[in-house]
């Protein structure tokens, strides 16, 4: 079995994204921690991977995405004065995205804790990930990530009305 610690995610691929809190604890107690989420996605993902779909629930999440190609990415890491790291080592195309990832659940785990008094870990490490490997594959990830709030028999929703995640 392969370790998605050190498979690279590559690029021009979908990738179904998931992850919970610790022991299935809450990770979004307000609108405010989903909005705060999203937000951190658009900064921090965006520039590596365009998002397909996207569920947030009060315990886990799941996003659809397609990592963008290896020309972008390493433009993006160029215009972000990452240097020589470029060539290999944690700010390569082939890491980025993980890298990325890694600065969302920092930032949105350290606002939760500060916000909810509490300290230590939010969210499973490492996150998970499957790769699209086929059109079926991706519709029905699709309508899996979409239908997942009835899965988990969350009927109502708050009326938040989330941003488009959208490149900057």
């Amino acid at each position: 079995m392969v370790d998605i610690r050190t498979a690279p995610i590559e690029a021009d691929c979908f990738y179904h994204i998931y992850n919970r809190g610790i022991n299935g604890e809450a990770i979004f107690k307000s609108d405010r921690n989903y909005l705060y989420f999203i937000n951190k996605v658009s900064e921090f993902l965006i520039p590596v991977c365009d998002v397909y779909a996207y569920c947030l629930m009060p315990n886990h999440f799941h996003l659809l995405i397609k990592i963008k190609s290896d020309l972008e990415l390493s433009s993006f890491i160029v215009d972000q004065n990452f240097g020589e790291a470029l060539k290999n080592g944690l700010h390569s195309p082939q890491n980025i995205f993980s890298k990325q990832f890694a600065r969302i659940f920092n930032s949105y785990s350290q606002a939760f804790n500060k916000e909810n008094k509490r300290h230590g870990a939010l969210i499973e490490s490492p996150f998970k990930r499957k790769l699209i490997t086929s059109d079926k594959y991706l519709i029905n990830s699709i309508i899996y990530i979409h239908q997942n709030p009835q899965n988990h028999s969350i009927r109502q929703f708050t009326n938040i009305n989330f941003p488009p995640i959208k490149p900057f």
